[in-house]
């Protein structure tokens, strides 16, 4: 297939875009500098300098490449602000989906969350509601959420991917992360809240067999949703941070997620659990 990645050289663009090529796939990756440019031509694939924000500049590149597959992992995290990251799932994901339509393109595979869901005692699963009626400011994630996953929604192939919380290469729970920082500041509640984590490779694994699935989310993570008062100590070892004192508290979503689905079309993550995990980020 001939394959347009959003995002290349993102925490997942990165490890996704081997995989694609060794796989056999034609990839154009697109990136907005040129040093992204050069690391994607260096991996053997073809580079495409945009901005996602740009809709005519989307456009012409779709009608260009002519893809078979738009791959979105688009984000906008290096500042840790939501509002920005709201605004690329809002706006970029409109213009990949409006470029999409224009060129002939009818399939997508995109990047969501999977702590989007409404409040529960158990792990999500896909056909639980999202979170419409969070305040401010998870309010500001959950419209963005909303708006990347009815977006993809218009193409007649469509698959969203709802990652549990990426560490790895590359990501904030890395070592020299924002979360090696927090923990050394005492900033990282070790609390009652539930979090499902993936592995970048493996959330870029899923990526590369969503290829072949239905349409719809789908939940990718790990096979331990785990309070904040478990994995925080483990985090903080592997990272060689202090660890932080447990707490109680937590908010009402953050129950975590149910990867059955995945397991069933044969996605099956080469890291388990964080456990594990977080001490193979190195």
């Amino acid at each position: 297939m001939r394959i347009f990645v959003a995002g290349a050289t993102g925490a997942i663009g990165r490890r996704l875009l081997p995989l694609l090529i060794e796989a056999g796939h034609d990839v154009i990756g697109a990136t907005r500098t040129p040093d992204g440019a050069q690391h994607l031509r260096a991996l053997g694939a073809h580079a495409h300098r945009l901005d996602a924000l740009d809709a005519e500049a989307v456009t012409a590149a779709l009608a260009e490449h002519t893809p078979d597959v738009v791959m979105h992992q688009l984000t906008s995290l290096a500042a840790g602000n939501p509002a920005d990251n709201a605004r690329i799932r809002i706006e970029g994901t409109r213009n990949l989906v409006d470029a999409a339509k224009r060129a002939g393109v009818d399939r997508i595979i995109a990047q969501s969350i999977s702590w989007a869901y409404e409040p529960g005692t158990t792990p999500a699963r896909e056909q639980d509601p999202l979170d419409i009626h969070a305040g401010a400011p998870r309010a500001t994630t959950i419209g963005g959420i909303r708006a990347l996953e009815d977006a993809a929604a218009e193409l007649p192939h469509h698959v969203v991917l709802r990652y549990g919380t990426l560490y790895g290469p590359g990501t904030w729970f890395a070592p020299g992360g924002l979360m090696a920082d927090k923990l050394t500041a005492g900033a990282l509640p070790a609390n009652d809240g539930i979090s499902s984590f993936v592995h970048v490779d493996d959330a870029a694994r899923a990526a590369l067999a969503a290829l072949d699935w239905a349409n719809g989310p789908v939940n990718i993570v790990d096979d331990e949703p785990a309070p904040a008062r478990a994995w925080a100590p483990v985090l903080a070892d592997a990272l060689r941070a202090p660890a932080p004192e447990p707490t109680e508290g937590g908010a009402p979503w953050e129950r975590g997620a149910d990867a059955t689905l995945a397991r069933s079309r044969g996605w099956h993550p080469a890291h388990p659990t964080w456990r594990t995990g977080f001490h193979a980020q190195n």
